[in-house]
């Protein structure tokens, strides 16, 4: 750089040697005086008529004491107001030259000494250059980049509690043994494509394959069994993921495509449960203890997302506000208008919304969902989840199906803290949510309204033993019925239980995690469990498992 700047001297002074006085009005002596000095000045202190309250005093101190070009008069004088003679610049030129000539010697010296090693250095810059080109020529996109996971998942379930009977050969306990009892060994892989045309926009495509359709962990045996990481398929490849998202100014992102999720589509997540680990249950990890509001809907949608993050210090809270509108899969595509659509009566849609402040540390959400009829609720005992508290679309009504105004309305409330650094404390997340649904006057012997809950707490220490290693814990009540207007059901028993799960991830490289689990739920059936006469029965599941995540 000083280089660079020594000879950016050279054209400034032969312009002051172009527009100088010319020959006849110079004083040579004093010329000749000026070049006898030039070797005298080293710092601009010596210039006694140079003062720190000059308008040029840092430059021409730069000059002199970084580049050693000025030089004074034999009096110590600099005598900066008067004019420049052709002389005077051609006695400045001439110094500043005698630098450039002494720092390209030294240039010339150091070249010559690394000689072999810049031969080096420069072969292997046109080798890498090669092979860029060559990539070049065969990637597979210039603008699309793959991103993708699986998982492996080792274990079983275990029924546990009364072996009641419930009419067939086998008690409750026993049935589910047999038929979902056995150790299994099946996988999830998901192919993300991320392509971008302007370098802020996203179009992401997801392939997703996988085999735990008959296994406990899609949700088999019970619904609570379901693992985050799973999802219904009979290995064929199949697209599950289809949506475009940009940014609109500084604060505005939309996202739509034929296939999205309402949950993707909030723009903060207020828990740090997992986060450096492995989500296990799909209760706690994806539906973060709040599946009435957090109930993962896929399907043909849009949503808008706003923060002010931009507009505050880097650290600072934000807030978050989020709205999106998704049809069920499978009825956004429909084009029969009584039987499907695309924001019709008929859509099974959601509309969800969430207004979120807080930052990476810590952070709170309110959420909200509505759902037309049909709508999902995610993960809850199965007296939850049965026909007679689901929200039919259809009714017998004469004879005839007839479309019901069943609709449901669900909250959710989440928050977390995390420590600055890893340690003995944890990072704490917490969500609780209640769902209410409305039917008709003609639906279920006048069984219209019916409420239930749910709540999490989930801890997560990072670093644990070895650093990227991270220990879990989580409670909490799945989504359990709690009330039902009917007033022939005064005495209804609300069905709730407990979930709670264990698991330690270890971190073997930056692109594969081994993690251990253990889950235990107390009453996965609900009310259906049997009560005769006031006896109630207990009949849990346990489950355990090794969950192995690969990322490429």
């Amino acid at each position: 750089m000083k280089l660079f700047q020594q000879l950016l001297v050279a054209p400034a002074a032969l312009g002051l040697l172009a527009s100088g006085a010319n020959a006849a009005e110079l004083n040579i002596n004093g010329v000749s005086d000026y070049a006898a000095s030039a070797d005298q000045v080293t710092s601009v202190t010596q210039f006694s008529d140079v003062y720190p309250t000059d308008w040029a005093y840092q430059a021409l101190a730069n000059l002199v004491e970084t580049y050693g070009c000025v030089a004074g008069y034999p009096n110590g004088s600099f005598r900066g107001n008067r004019a420049m003679t052709r002389y005077e610049a051609a006695a400045l030129l001439n110094a500043c030259l005698d630098r450039v000539t002494e720092v390209t010697d030294e240039l010339r010296r150091l070249l010559k000494e690394f000689e072999t090693e810049l031969a080096i250095l420069k072969g292997r810059v046109d080798g890498l250059e090669a092979r860029v080109g060559e990539l070049e020529a065969t990637q597979f996109s210039t603008t699309t980049k793959l991103k993708a996971k699986t998982v492996w998942v080792a274990g079983a379930t275990r029924a546990k509690g009364d072996n009641y009977n419930t009419g067939g050969e086998k008690g409750a306990r026993d049935a589910y043994n047999a038929e979902y009892g056995a150790f299994s060994f099946s996988y999830d892989l998901r192919l993300g494509l991320k392509t971008s045309f302007t370098g802020k926009d996203l179009l992401y495509t997801r392939l997703r394959a996988g085999n735990m359709d008959n296994a406990a962990w899609e949700g088999n045996g019970v619904a609570l069994n379901k693992l985050d990481t799973a999802a219904a398929s009979d290995s064929a490849v199949e697209v599950d993921r289809l949506y475009y998202r940009f940014p609109l100014g500084d604060s505005f992102t939309i996202q739509a495509g034929p296939l999205t999720r309402n949950t993707e589509m909030m723009g903060y997540k207020a828990s740090a449960y997992a986060k450096g680990g492995s989500k296990i249950l799909d209760f706690f990890g994806g539906s973060l203890g709040t599946p009435g509001v957090w109930n993962k809907e896929m399907g043909a949608g849009f949503g808008a997302i706003y923060t002010n993050k931009k507009q505050v210090e880097k650290g600072d809270a934000y807030f978050t506000v989020a709205a999106n509108y998704v049809a069920d899969d499978g009825e956004g595509n429909n084009s029969n208008p009584n039987t499907g659509g695309f924001m019709t009566d008929n859509s099974q849609g959601n509309i969800t919304t969430q207004i979120a402040y807080g930052n990476k540390q810590w952070g709170f959400a309110g959420g909200y969902r509505y759902g037309q009829c049909g709508a999902k609720f995610r993960t809850a005992t199965e007296f939850a989840k049965s026909d007679k508290f689901g929200t039919p679309c259809t009714v017998e009504v004469n004879g005839e199906d007839e479309r019901t105004n069943a609709d449901s309305h669900s909250w959710s409330f989440h928050g977390f803290w995390r420590p600055e650094e890893s340690g003995w404390m944890p990072s704490i997340s917490a969500g609780v949510g209640a769902s209410y649904l409305n039917g008709n006057d003609d639906w279920d012997d006048n069984t219209t309204k019916r409420a239930m809950a749910s709540w999490m707490v989930g801890l997560t220490w990072n670093d644990v033993f070895m650093e990227g290693n991270a220990l879990g814990y989580a409670v909490g009540q799945p989504q359990f019925v709690f009330d039902v207007d009917n007033d022939s059901n005064d005495d209804f028993v609300a069905d709730g239980g407990y979930a709670m799960e264990l698991w330690y991830s270890f971190q073997v490289t930056d692109n594969i995690q081994i993690t251990p689990a253990i889950y235990w739920l107390s009453r996965p059936f609900g009310d259906d469990t049997q009560n005769v006469n006031g006896d109630y029965k207990s009949l849990g599941v346990f489950g355990g498992l090794v969950q192995t995540t690969f990322k490429f």
